[in-house]
């Protein structure tokens, strides 16, 4: 048993590790060359144009749902719409680039399609919900924001919530602690026009996408790949899946087991085919692929206590209904 077990997950790992690896360079490019601040200037404003370019954004950035939150409060202290921020919400962690790429080596191009497609539509359908519920978004700190450039990455920061360093007398503001650091350890090295040059840049890419990436979901995808190992490889397991997975129940464990606990998109992939090849129903995994990746602890408390608790029942209804809908 245990050696059935090493060998899917070695089978899994193999299958999964050239995706991942592009998955990651991608991440490392969208971190180094997209502005943060062009995502910010197209999320305000009415009408279903800000929640589009909020489901545009949230599906190519590389950051999962605990990741988004933060960025989705920040967007509603500026001035977002709440339709905006919760379509923010759906498509960011549903949708990775990363994710999508797995998805098709295990699941195939129809899977992968219909899933991208799925939470465009949920994230739209969400959106415009979101527009109806009565919350306001949060009143500037400040009128006059003063704005630094960060040296490292060249994105700008807001004085006043920035990071800083001081160096020959002069202060520095950066946007995240990675930036901080890198300033720090070679502080010449940013100061002139080399921190521009691309091949620079692409130090720091792979630097964020094999490093920093890795670290930060590594672990979690390793056990989301020994879970699915797990459920092919050990025959109870397998028989139980397909004795009551196989049809409506099968639907009620992926809505529930989804809502209570967090899988991110690219460790779900993996875990949603084992199921699917021990008998699970199709449309049962492609709930627990909706539903896993968009809501977490995370989102319900911070949902809860940012936009009150209709809006949450709000999201999670909807969420759950459209999922084992499509």
């Amino acid at each position: 048993m245990i050696g059935q077990f090493f060998i899917v997950f070695k089978d899994y790992l193999i299958a999964v590790l050239p995706f991942l690896a592009i998955g990651f360079f991608l991440s490392g490019l969208i971190h180094q060359f997209v502005p943060a601040e062009w995502v910010d200037r197209h999320l305000g404003g009415r009408g279903i144009k800000p929640i589009v370019y909020a489901i545009l954004a949230g599906a190519v950035l590389p950051i999962c749902c605990l990741g988004s939150l933060p960025v989705a409060v920040s967007l509603h202290q500026k001035g977002a719409r709440l339709g905006a921020v919760l379509a923010f919400l759906v498509a960011t962690p549903a949708t990775s680039i990363t994710a999508l790429l797995v998805c098709y080596a295990l699941l195939g191009i129809k899977f992968t399609m219909f899933i991208f497609l799925a939470v465009i539509l949920m994230g739209l359908v969400i959106g415009l919900v979101g527009n109806l519920l009565k919350v306001k978004p949060e009143a500037f700190a400040s009128q006059n924001k003063q704005l630094a450039i960060d040296p490292v990455c060249g994105m700008s920061v807001e004085i006043g919530k920035a990071i800083r360093t001081e160096y020959n007398g002069k202060v520095y503001y950066f946007g995240c602690p990675y930036c901080q650091q890198a300033f720090e350890s070679s502080p010449e090295e940013y100061l002139g026009t080399y921190s521009r040059d691309i091949p620079h840049r692409l130090k720091h890419v792979f630097k964020f996408a094999f490093v920093d990436m890795v670290k930060r979901i590594g672990p979690e995808l390793l056990l989301g790949l020994a879970l699915a190992a797990l459920i092919a490889a050990i025959t109870p397991v397998g028989k139980f899946v397909g004795d009551y997975f196989g049809g409506g129940f099968g639907y009620l464990f992926s809505l529930v087991f989804g809502l209570v606990m967090y899988i991110c998109s690219t460790a779900s992939v993996p875990l949603v085919d084992a199921f699917i090849s021990q008998g699970m129903n199709i449309g049962a995994g492609m709930v627990l692929l909706l539903v896993g990746p968009i809501t977490s602890w995370g989102t319900i408390l911070v949902l809860r206590k940012e936009f009150g608790g209709k809006t949450l029942l709000v999201y999670l209804g909807v969420v759950s209904a459209l999922a084992l809908t499509l």
